[in-house]
């Protein structure tokens, strides 16, 4: 049945969904990747598609931006509609000194400045992490890309205008990159016994002031959503 935020029932999405932020890079993939596409999701403009990519049942779609906004999705489809496996794919911004431009980050794990974990009552710090039989298979597919990658942690930041100009202080634990939304959905996928994985590609790098166009990162980083769809494959 819908869900507040999702239209549709059970069936309409596939066990494995591809969850960019933007919405119309949900829709870039669909029609770019995917065959028999279907609509099946407009709410809010926050669009998603189910189709097939070689053969395989596949669905996309947008998230959102930060963890209120990935939680909300990704608990509605984990819970309501079946999903098994979530893939958020997304942009970063560089913080370790060996990441550039364009480059792959696969988030092992997540490290966060948020409070999404307040909701469990934890006794202590819960560790976001992958799962690893779908972080092992974006390994191989990024390696057969023969494009640059990086696998390790990620920070999922509540802020994208940090007034305390904090990456540097992350740069000191050999975090990767800074984005907003894996932490949460790492979490997600553990409460609700699921699995997830987070693979960006690095649209700027803010210590170094270098960064992409608005149009490359809606529809440019298509090594990303390749080893993003190839994973989905290897799982099905």
């Amino acid at each position: 049945m819908a869900t507040p935020h999702l239209q549709g029932s059970k069936g309409d999405y596939a066990p494995v969904v591809l969850m960019p932020g933007d919405p119309l890079r949900a829709k870039f993939i669909a029609e770019t990747y995917l065959e028999n596409v279907r609509c099946v999701n407009e709410t809010r403009g926050m669009y998603g598609f189910t189709g097939t990519y070689k053969g395989f049942p596949v669905s996309v779609q947008g998230s959102g931006m930060g963890q209120p906004s990935i939680g909300i999705y990704s608990f509605e489809l984990f819970t309501e509609f079946d999903v098994q496996t979530i893939l958020r794919i997304g942009t970063a911004g560089a913080i370790a000194e060996e990441v550039h431009l364009r480059d792959i980050l696969i988030g092992q794990g997540a490290c966060t400045n948020g409070n999404y974990a307040a909701q469990y009552r934890l006794p202590g710090t819960f560790a976001p992490i992958a799962s690893y039989r779908v972080l092992e298979a974006a390994v191989q597919a990024a390696e057969q890309s023969g494009v640059p990658y990086h696998v390790g942690n990620l920070f999922s930041s509540d802020m994208f205008y940090d007034d305390a100009g904090s990456l540097a202080q992350w740069q000191k634990m050999h975090v990767l990159g800074v984005e907003m939304e894996a932490a949460a959905l790492y979490m997600n996928a553990a409460r609700t016994g699921k699995e997830a994985l987070c693979i960006c590609t690095v649209s700027d790098c803010p210590l170094r002031g270098e960064t992409t166009t608005a149009e490359e990162r809606q529809t440019g980083f298509t090594k990303m959503m390749e080893i993003a769809l190839e994973t989905a494959c290897a799982l099905s």
